[in-house]
């Protein structure tokens, strides 16, 4: 899968992929956002610092899982990216039931060939997300952020226990148990952030300094600002 071998990279991989089509109607099209690139360092330099409050956050504010982009392949949200992501292709049943199948857990490097041993985590989990500025949004922004297929590491699938273990954590709390993950988590979270326009609050980013002025100054960052 191309959303798949994309994720290989230790960094956000955003494809874009204009639609060709009339003049007329591409005059009536929204422009694409063009994806940023920058080194790790650059980026975290334009995440911007605030003080968090996660006054007034519930989970249910952030309405997912939906339909998914394809809304006519019977899938939601959780079942696309399972899809999307899998080594070996699962078969895809009636009401988008799956069997068989085989993932890599990136987190802890684990294999999995089961889609119920999978969480889909967001990569900026959706705590964090409203304590950097998602309090503000609207529900139906939240629900965009909470279901987002735009960027290839918004949403990524990984074993429940690192999942949890990770739970609504920021890199100044938890990193991937396989370093060889870090620096590419590292990469896709300053992504995420950098794409929703969230901030990050002072331990978080001096964290992220550590790895980006260490470990992972090689790392290149693309994103491209969530419509």
């Amino acid at each position: 899968m191309i959303k798949n071998l994309a994720r290989g990279f230790g960094a956000l991989s955003l494809a874009l992929v204009p639609l060709f089509s009339a003049p007329a109607a591409q005059a009536a099209a929204p422009a694409v956002p063009v994806a940023e690139v920058a080194t790790l360092a650059d980026a975290v330099g334009l995440v911007k610092v605030t003080e968090e409050d996660r006054s007034g956050y519930t989970r249910t504010k952030f309405k997912h899982w939906n339909s998914g982009d394809d809304k006519s392949d019977g899938c939601n949200t959780r079942n696309e990216v399972l899809i999307a992501e899998a080594v070996v292709a699962p078969t895809v049943e009636a009401g988008c039931k799956l069997t068989g199948g085989t993932w890599t857990s990136y987190y802890d490097g684990q294999e999995v060939t089961s889609a119920g041993s999978l969480d889909i985590d967001h990569m900026v989990p959706l705590a964090e997300a409203w304590d950097s500025g998602a309090s503000t949004w609207s529900a139906a922004r939240r629900e965009t952020y909470a279901n987002d297929q735009g960027a290839d590491v918004s949403l990524v699938a990984v074993t429940a226990r690192s999942n949890r273990q990770k739970s609504d954590q920021d890199p100044a709390d938890w990193m991937p148990p396989s370093p060889e993950a870090q620096c590419r988590y590292v990469g896709e979270w300053v992504a995420t952030k950098l794409r929703w326009d969230l901030t990050a609050d002072d331990r978080e980013l001096e964290a992220l300094k550590v790895y980006a002025e260490g470990p992972c100054e090689d790392t290149i960052v693309r994103y491209a600002p969530a419509a």
